[in-house]
């Protein structure tokens, strides 16, 4: 009878250790898609201003003001910006994946067998 509730308790440490595997990838997976949306709105901008002139007037977004720049003025921190979403997008992939190997791994290491019901 101990075995069965040491069994049972050692199930359900397993199932809250899968949760939380699968919680945290989600995580991941959301806030990825969330950097692809931002990158791709930065790369829409972008091709839009890119082929005008550099001293048409243009408006901004900082920190929920709104500021009148020029193209010339606006494309350099826009590309900076887009750049950078690139390098967090790249840490937040490869992130994810050592997530889902570490979580490979633990099935093998403890013979996890996921149910689909």
């Amino acid at each position: 009878m101990a075995s069965q509730a040491a069994s049972a308790k050692r199930q359900q440490d397993l199932q809250v250790q899968y949760s939380t595997y699968k919680n945290t990838l989600q995580q991941i997976a959301q806030k990825i898609g969330d950097v692809e949306q931002e990158a791709e709105e930065h790369k829409l901008v972008l091709e839009t201003l890119e082929p005008l002139p550099g001293d048409r007037k243009c408006f901004r977004m900082i920190n929920g003001v709104l500021v009148e720049r020029t193209v010339k003025d606006v494309v350099p921190a826009l590309r900076t910006n887009a750049d950078g979403l690139k390098k967090v997008l790249d840490d937040l992939v490869k992130q994810y994946k050592t997530k889902q190997d570490e979580l490979d791994k633990w099935k093998k290491k403890n013979n996890v067998q996921v149910v689909q019901s």
